[in-house]
Parts: C-alpha cells; sequence; structure tokens
C-alpha cells in the first residue's frame, strides 16, 4: 500500500536502469565485444546483454531499500508494533520480504515494457520463464538487506553500509560485462565475481530470458537465500536486541 502510494519511488527505479541501457550501453557498443557464449546462439548488441544486469539493478536496490525502511520502521514506525506482537518473527519478516520482492516484479516488467519499446525484445515465452527467476533472485536479493537492516541500528549508518554492498556486488559481477572480460584482466577479480552471489542472480535471469536453466546459480541463489534469510530471522530476535541494546548501556 505504501508504494501505491510513493509514485515517485517506482519512477527513480526506472531512471537508473534507463540511463544504463540508453546512454551508457550506446558508448559501450563499440567498445565491448559479446562473444557467442551461453545462452546466447549468435552475436548480440550490448543492450541486449546488460538487460539481465539492469534487472539485477533494480532488485538489488530495491532489495536494499526496502531493507532501510526497515530500520526506520524498527525504531518509529508499523515494524516497531508488529515486532511486539505474538505473531512469529519469521513470519513478519517473510511476509516483508515477499512483499519488497512483489514491488520489484512491477519494476522489473515495467523496464521491460520500456525496453521493447526501444526495440530490445526477447522471445515471448523469455517473459514468462523470467517470472521464477525473479522470485527466486528477489527474495535472495531481499534477504541479504534484511540481514544488514538487523546488523545496523541507526538509519544514518545504513546509507553508507547500502553503498559498500551495492557497488561492490554490481560491479564486480556479470552485469555489464562477461566475466572473461574480466578474468583476462585480473583472475583474481574473476575469481571474487565468481563467488559474488549478484553474479549468480544476474545468470539466473539471463538463462531464463531464453528459457534455460543455469542449475549451478540456481543452487547458489537458493543456498544464499536460506543463509541470509535464517541470519535475518536470528538478528531480529527479541533477546539479540535486547542484548545489544543492554551492552552500550552496562558500558
Amino acid at each position: 500500500m505504501r508504494f501505491l502510494y510513493q509514485r515517485e519511488r517506482f519512477l527513480a527505479a526506472l531512471v537508473r536502469p534507463l540511463v544504463w541501457l540508453i546512454v551508457f550501453a550506446a558508448g559501450f557498443r563499440a567498445v565491448l565485444g559479446i562473444s557467442i557464449i551461453p545462452p546466447y546462439e549468435t552475436y548480440i548488441t550490448y543492450e541486449v546483454y546488460i538487460v539481465p544486469g539492469l534487472i539485477g539493478m533494480i532488485q538489488l536496490f530495491n532489495g536494499m531499500q526496502s531493507s532501510l525502511s526497515m530500520v526506520y520502521d524498527r525504531e518509529m514506525g508499523s515494524m516497531r508494533v508488529l515486532l511486539t506482537t505474538p505473531l512469529p518473527r519469521w513470519f513478519l519478516l517473510v511476509a516483508k520480504l515477499t512483499a519488497g520482492t512483489a514491488v520489484s516484479l512491477l519494476q522489473v516488467y515495467t523496464f521491460l515494457v520500456i525496453a521493447w519499446l526501444f526495440g530490445i525484445e526477447f522471445a515471448p515465452l523469455g517473459y514468462v520463464f523470467i517470472l521464477p527467476a525473479l522470485v527466486v533472485s528477489g527474495l535472495m536479493l531481499g534477504a541479504v538487506g534484511m540481514f544488514i537492516s538487523s546488523t545496523v541500528k541507526q538509519l544514518e549508518n545504513f546509507a553508507g553500509v547500502m553503498n559498500f554492498v551495492i557497488f561492490p556486488a554490481f560491479f564486480l559481477s556479470s552485469a555489464l560485462y562477461p566475466l572473461w572480460h574480466m578474468r583476462e584482466a585480473s583472475v583474481a577479480l574473476y575469481r571474487i565475481s565468481m563467488a559474488n552471489p549478484f553474479t549468480h542472480a544476474v545468470e539466473l535471469v539471463r538463462f531464463a530470458l531464453y528459457g534455460k536453466l543455469a542449475p549451478v546459480s540456481l543452487m547458489v541463489v537458493l543456498g544464499c537465500l536460506a543463509v541470509f534469510l535464517v541470519l535475518a530471522i536470528w538478528g531480529y530476535k527479541p533477546a539479540q536486541g535486547m542484548e545489544m541494546r543492554a551492552r552500550p548501556a552496562e558500558a
């Protein structure tokens, strides 16, 4: 309901990927060639390549912004009241996570419509196959943000933490360029990018657009979702919160 009344948030979420798609892609097209790599069966333009990465960008920023609202709600908003109710903490957090993922789905499909208007098209079934991948990747990225929000107690500190997480995750991934390009420049950065969960979220979406499955990426995304969701639920335990608040008082 909050999202429906915040149209600026919806538009702001689309501006960033559209700038990359329309402006930056035009400049990188002549510089960065894309070879025939799975799931592609022919040469593609750079605009086509970065669409899954920009979808991941939308979900990544949405997950972090949703977690930012958790920091505020936990202290002064509705979540502060809900956390004192008999409702299980895991239910509240999963509901919040699901709502954030649903919002990101609306943003992603709106972005795909705009990309289609600019001539970047995919097979009709690709728009259907991508849905499960978007749900899983959105839940995983939201769980990462939720875990981070459970460790941050002040709203001012969360913005810095967001930048510390978002930019390395995005640029050290396959969102903007194939990893074989990075391996040619630095093997160490290539290995870091391969271990980056965001890389596997992007690849899961990329393969789904072409009706294919990336099994390794799916396992990594599901594993990270389980780990970060458990850590977030543990971080939002009432006893854990009281212990962390008690420590400064004792000091």
